[in-house]
């Protein structure tokens, strides 16, 4: 049976992740970011519309959901016991919030940000080398899809040794299990259009994007 702190982190985290950085932005712009470009509230499409900083303020501001899903609970002002298993539960429900947020019915990014930011509160050694396996790959490659799930993949083997044998080591394996399945299924449909040769390519004559 979940505790009532468990509870609390996985609603606050799932409402922390809802937070629509990409729509309020653009809004703020007098721009309904579901009706330009691609139509996906989320930094890429805000970046392609409203330009480098506004794209990227929205990626740090997702990157700071994650980061605070897991990190809130710790802070003096609450009287959370501690446990660091809280954390492998919001960072969860923080994504999810980000790609089905309430707040705009349901409709949100693919998580990646989000995830980066709650991995380095957790796991800021697997982090890097996520970090280091997306530059790689997309330098290799230039899909920014490509990249992603490559990071997506890195999280397990990384956790396998830097993390299994720590305090919590197999929540946080199981964690990375999960964040690496949900990367791959929310890029189904680039996985599709790769399979298919029409997935688009990184190229600055096109000025095309990273997706986050």
């Amino acid at each position: 049976m979940l505790s009532i702190e468990t509870i609390a982190v996985l609603i606050i985290g799932y409402l922390i992740g809802s937070i629509p950085w990409a729509v309020i932005i653009a809004k703020r712009s007098g721009v309904d970011i579901f009706t330009v470009g691609s139509g996906n509230p989320g930094a890429t499409n805000v970046l392609r519309t409203l330009g480098k900083s506004k794209g990227y303020l929205v990626f740090f501001l997702d990157f700071c959901k994650g980061l605070l899903a897991v990190w809130w609970f710790h802070l003096p002002l609450f009287s959370f016991s501690g446990d660091a298993s809280l954390g492998l539960w919001s960072l969860p429900a923080a994504v999810i919030g980000h790609t089905y947020p309430i707040f705009t019915g349901f409709r949100g990014g693919k998580g990646v940000a989000t995830a980066m930011g709650g991995l380095l509160g957790l796991m800021p050694a697997c982090l890097l080398v996520g970090l280091f396996v997306w530059v790689l790959t997309f330098y290799l490659t230039k899909y920014v899809a490509v990249a992603s799930i490559a990071f997506g993949l890195s999280l397990p083997v990384c956790t396998l040794v830097f993390s299994l044998n720590d305090d919590g080591g197999l929540g946080k394996t199981f964690l990375a299990f999960l964040v690496m399945g949900w990367i791959i299924w929310r890029h189904r449909s680039n996985l599709a259009r790769l399979r298919a040769g029409t997935e688009n390519r990184f190229e600055k004559k096109t000025r095309e994007k990273p997706r986050f």
